[in-house]
C-alpha cells in the first residue's frame, strides 16, 4: 500500500496519529507526516505531498485505512500496489 499525505490540506487535527501512532506523526508545523524510516518529518515534494510505502514497522493495513477515514479534511490518500486508489 502507498500512503500519501497532502500537507497543504492537513489541518493538524491529529486523529490519524491517535489511531495509527506507528504510521503518522505531526511535524513541528502541526502537519501530518508518514513514519517511514526513509522519510524525515520535513520531507515533502514541491506540491506539499508526502508519500511512502507501508512498511512492517507501521500499523496494520486496516488501522491505516481507519486513520485515513478519520481525517476530517481528507488529507490522507491510500493506494494499492497497482496504484489504484483505496476507497475511503
Amino acid at each position: 500500500m502507498l500512503i500519501k499525505v497532502d500537507q497543504n490540506v492537513c489541518i493538524g487535527d491529529g486523529s490519524c496519529v491517535m489511531i495509527a501512532a506507528q504510521s503518522f506523526k505531526l511535524n513541528p508545523d502541526g502537519k501530518c507526516y508518514i513514519l517511514n524510516e526513509d522519510l524525515g518529518p520535513e520531507e515533502k515534494n514541491q506540491s506539499g505531498v508526502v508519500e511512502a510505502p507501508n512498511t512492517v514497522t507501521m500499523d496494520p493495513r486496516d488501522i491505516i485505512i481507519e486513520a485515513a477515514r478519520a481525517c476530517p479534511v481528507g488529507a490522507i490518500h491510500l493506494y494499492e500496489d497497482d496504484l489504484s486508489e483505496i476507497s475511503l
